[in-house]
C-alpha cells in the first residue's frame, strides 16, 4: 500500500513528517503563498506552499521549489496527488485546525481541468456524472451512514441468531404479481426478475430456519418517474416463525429500526448536524398504530378526501397521517395496520372474525410509506382459496404452495426499501440522492 496518512487521522499525530493523498478541491494561487485544500474518503485539510517564483541555474533546491510552485499552479480541480510535508497544528487554520506544508506533491492522476458538472447542476445532470458528484463530503456521508444501519440491521439479526440468506433474483414466475415485473428470455424458456424475496424468505420457515433476513436487490417494472420510485432499489427483508399476529412482526420491526437510528447518530449525529443542518432524531418505540379505518377518519378530519377508489391511502393521506402522528404522539414513525383484503397479496392472513380485513401493516416514516408487513396464511387450504379469490391460477404458483403441505409454523415478516428510509431519514427531496447508482425508466447509465 502506499504509504499515507488518512486526513480525518491528522488530527490526533503531533507536528511532523507525514504523507498524505487525495483529490484537489481548490486552489488558490497567491504571489507569495499557495493554498490547496485535498480531500480524501475521510476528510479535507489544507496544504501551504511558500511560492517560488524564480529560480537562478545551479540553484537545486530552488529550482526544486519552482518546480512545485509551478505543479501547483497547474493543478486541475479533481486531480489526485500525494504529498510529502510537514503537519502543523495551528488553531488560527479554519478548516481542521491544522496544516500541511508541502515538502515534495507527485500528481498520480491529472483531471480535465473542466468540470462537467457545478454545484447548481441539476440532478439529472449530476447523475450522468455521478462519480464526480459522489466526491463531495454530503454523499460521502450518506452511503457512510447507509453502511452504519446496515450493519446495525445485520448486528441486531445476528445477535438474536438470525440466519442471513441470499435469494435467487432470477425467477420462474412472479414472485408478487404480474403487474410492474421484469422478463427477459432464459435459454429455452422465459424468466423474470424478483420483485421481493418475498417466496424465498417465507421457504425458509418449513425448512426450519425460524427467524431470516436479506438486504439485497429487488426490480420493479415500475414507470413512475415520482422522487421515491426506482426500478431497482435495495430490498431489507425480515421473516420470523411463531408470531401469534402481525404486532409481532411490528414489535421486531421498530426494534430494528431503533437499532439502525441509534448507531447512526452515536456515530455521525455531530457531523448530519453540520452537513446537513439538522438534529438526527432516533425513534422511540413502540411507533403509533392506527387501523386502516381510522387513518382514514383522520385524513378526513383533516379536510382531505383521497381519491382512490380502493380504500388505500394516497401520498397525501400517508403525509396527513404522518403529520397526526408527529402532532399526536411526536413520532415520525406511524404503524397503519389491518388493511383491507381487497388491496393487499393474497397471502396475507385474514382477520379470523372479519376475512375482509388483514393482519398486515405499512408503515409511514416522514411522510411517507417505507415498509410492508404482514401476519402470512399458512394453512394451505386458506392460501389456495385466497389466491383463486385473487385471479391466480393455483397451478402455476404450485411449487409455492408445496412449502406449506409438509407442515410449516405461523409466521411473518416485512420488507421495506433501504433508500426510502434514508431520503426520509435526512431530509432528502429524492431518492436520486441517496441511491449510489439510480435506476428509472429513463436511466440505465452510468
Amino acid at each position: 500500500m502506499i504509504e499515507r496518512t488518512r486526513i480525518a487521522d491528522l488530527a490526533a499525530l503531533p507536528d511532523g513528517p507525514v504523507s498524505v493523498a487525495g483529490w484537489v478541491e481548490t486552489v488558490r494561487d497567491q504571489k507569495k503563498v499557495q493554498f490547496v485544500v485535498l480531500r480524501d474518503e475521510t476528510g479535507a485539510a489544507q496544504l501551504v506552499n511558500p511560492a517560488t517564483r524564480e529560480a537562478e541555474d545551479g540553484d537545486d533546491t530552488a529550482q526544486v521549489a519552482l518546480a512545485t510552485t509551478n505543479e501547483i499552479s497547474d493543478l486541475a480541480k479533481g486531480t489526485f496527488v500525494h504529498v510529502q510535508g510537514t503537519l502543523k497544528h495551528d488553531e488560527r487554520v479554519k478548516l481542521g485546525g491544522l496544516e500541511v506544508k508541502v515538502g515534495s506533491l507527485t500528481v498520480v492522476s491529472a483531471a480535465i481541468p473542466e468540470t462537467p458538472i457545478a454545484d447548481d447542476s441539476s440532478l439529472d445532470k449530476r447523475l450522468d456524472w455521478r462519480f464526480l458528484d459522489l466526491r463531495n463530503r454530503k454523499q460521502n456521508l450518506i452511503f457512510r451512514i447507509q453502511t452504519t444501519m446496515e450493519h446495525a440491521f445485520r448486528s441486531y439479526w445476528i445477535d438474536r441468531d438470525y440466519i442471513e440468506i441470499h435469494t435467487p433474483k432470477l425467477m420462474a414466475s412472479a414472485s408478487e404479481s404480474r403487474a410492474e415485473l421484469f422478463q427477459l428470455e432464459y435459454f429455452e424458456t422465459t424468466a423474470y426478475l424478483a420483485q421481493s424475496p418475498q417466496n424465498f424468505k417465507q421457504m425458509a420457515q418449513p425448512a426450519g430456519f425460524g427467524a431470516v433476513f436479506e438486504i439485497a436487490d429487488a426490480f420493479r417494472a415500475d414507470p413512475s418517474f415520482t422522487s421515491r420510485h426506482a426500478t431497482e432499489f435495495t430490498s431489507v427483508d425480515a421473516e420470523i416463525s411463531w408470531v401469534e399476529s402481525h404486532q409481532d412482526v411490528m414489535a421486531m420491526h421498530e426494534e430494528v429500526l431503533v437499532a439502525g437510528f441509534t448507531a447512526v447518530k452515536e456515530k455521525y449525529g455531530a457531523e448530519i448536524e453540520e452537513v446537513f443542518g439538522f438534529e438526527f432524531v432516533v425513534p422511540a418505540a413502540p411507533f403509533p398504530r392506527v387501523t386502516l379505518a381510522e387513518a382514514r377518519k383522520i385524513v378526513a378530519d383533516s379536510g382531505y378526501d383521497v381519491v382512490r377508489a380502493d380504500g388505500d391511502l394516497d401520498p397525501e393521506g400517508e403525509r396527513r397521517v404522518s403529520a397526526w402522528a408527529k402532532e399526536t404522539h411526536g413520532s415520525e414513525f406511524v404503524f397503519v395496520t389491518d388493511y383491507d383484503a381487497t388491496i393487499r397479496p393474497y397471502y396475507h392472513m385474514r382477520h379470523e372474525d372479519d376475512p375482509t380485513l388483514t393482519n398486515s401493516y405499512d408503515l409511514l416514516f416522514n411522510g411517507a410509506e417505507i415498509s410492508t408487513g404482514a401476519q402470512r396464511e399458512h394453512r394451505v387450504d386458506r392460501l389456495a382459496a385466497q389466491a383463486e379469490e385473487k385471479g391466480l391460477d393455483t397451478a402455476e404458483i404450485d411449487w409455492y404452495l408445496d412449502f406449506f403441505r409438509y407442515g410449516v409454523p405461523p409466521h411473518g415478516g416485512f420488507g421495506m426499501g433501504l433508500a426510502r428510509v434514508l431520503m426520509l431519514a435526512l431530509h432528502e427531496p429524492s431518492i436520486r440522492e441517496v441511491t449510489y447508482l439510480f435506476r428509472g425508466p429513463t436511466r440505465l447509465t452510468p
